[in-house]
């Protein structure tokens, strides 16, 4: 070995083996796939060790390379926790929050409620992730995370702030049009909005016995903002968080029990980073402004 490889060489390198390939690590570390490339060759010349064999798939770990991957990644998972660790120590009310919620929440909650919050905390930059996956809060990907699921790590600190009820919706178009089914049999001769790949709603209508599929639904997509849209614009009837429903003109919630089971709302943030000051303030005023909006 000539020398102690730089930090960015061995990041580079855990991003390969956890992506499985140049092109997702450059995705992941939002790098060009060409310095990726180089990082590795580095690493490797620095090392006198081959890391992965050059194949015409792509890059195949060494068993080497699967050696160093455990300890680089538990240092990275370090370095993280003490990037937190020194936020956390800040009292400097200024900085930038990192949030991610899911893509509902980001497009129709998140904008009002950002709005007081800025007026509030004007020194405070914000970044939203809209993300229906898990951003992992551990590696920094969020500073907080606003989830539909109770968070388990034991690092996280979590605050349950409620349930949102999940309904039929339609636009009063799209009713004065169809008419407004008063009962569940009734609602299967409609224009049904739902998903395309995910089997979300049969798997639900199933296990009220009901036999659905995807030829039941005039419109399908596993976009979740787009099947709202969808809905606002009158094209049928689909299902909306009963909350958006009724603050959302022209909208109505119909008066259907599909016995769905609601949304379970969870504010996240990682342990260490609570004592920071930004970070505090705006986990707090979200769970206000998301207090409001569930019990409204």
């Amino acid at each position: 070995m000539n020398r102690q490889p730089d930090w960015s060489l061995w990041r580079s390198f855990a991003a390969v083996v956890a992506n499985g390939s140049l092109s997702a690590a450059a995705r992941a570390l939002k790098l060009s796939q060409p310095t990726l490339g180089r990082h590795i060759e580095a690493l490797e010349a620095s090392l006198g060790l081959p890391l992965f064999e050059r194949t015409l798939t792509g890059l195949k770990p060494t068993a080497a390379a699967l050696q160093l991957y455990g300890p680089v990644s538990e240092a990275e998972a370090q370095l993280a926790t003490a990037t937190m660790l020194a936020e956390g120590a800040q009292a400097e009310p200024g900085g930038t929050v990192r949030i991610t919620a899911s893509a509902m929440i980001s497009n129709y909650v998140l904008p009002d409620l950002l709005l007081g919050i800025r007026e509030r905390h004007p020194r405070i930059a914000i970044e939203v992730v809209p993300s229906d996956s898990a951003e992992n809060l551990l590696l920094r990907e969020a500073d907080i995370a606003i989830r539909m699921f109770r968070p388990t790590q034991l690092e996280l600190v979590t605050r349950r702030l409620g349930d949102i009820a999940l309904v039929p919706a339609a636009h009063e178009r799209y009713l004065a049009r169809r008419g407004t089914p008063a009962s569940i049999d009734a609602l299967w001769s409609h224009e049904l909005i739902g998903f395309d790949r995910s089997d979300a709603i049969l798997l639900h209508a199933r296990s009220l016995g009901i036999t659905l599929t995807r030829d039941n639904f005039a419109l399908r997509s596993d976009d979740q903002p787009h099947l709202w849209e969808l809905i606002k614009a009158g094209l049928g009837i689909g299902f909306a968080q009963e909350n958006m429903a009724r603050r959302t003109p022209g909208i109505v919630a119909l008066p259907i029990d599909l016995a769905i089971p609601p949304l379970e709302i969870w504010l996240t943030t990682h342990r260490d980073l609570f004592t920071s000051h930004r970070i505090r303030a705006i986990y707090d005023a979200l769970a206000e402004g998301l207090l409001t909006y569930i019990n409204a």
